[in-house]
């Protein structure tokens, strides 16, 4: 009873591929003219990648954070760097 099951799920998807047009011999997607695409010198330069903080780093801003009610509350809800950057400000340090 699955195996029927199965296979008329399978056929009923192949009915619905074959009468949407699609091609087997068609890319997926294919880079166009309208900029979406980049190369990867200039997509480094666009989109910068953050480090991750060490252990020692969220540490002192845990401690940093704990001194303030209000940030300790935030830091349990949404985050230590949220709740940092929400009442401290920027992190001091380059990540």
């Amino acid at each position: 009873m699955k195996s029927a099951a199965v296979l008329l799920l399978f056929s009923l998807l192949g009915l619905v591929y074959l009468s949407s047009g699609a091609s087997v011999d068609q890319p997926i997607s294919e880079p166009g003219e309208d900029g979406v695409f980049l190369e990867p010198e200039r997509a480094d330069s666009v989109v910068r990648q953050r480090r991750a903080l060490s252990q020692f780093q969220l540490e002192s801003l845990r401690e940093v954070c704990e001194t303030n009610m209000g940030c300790e509350d935030m830091m349990d809800t949404s985050g230590i760097i949220a709740a940092y950057t929400a009442y401290y400000g920027p992190i001091p340090y380059n990540y």
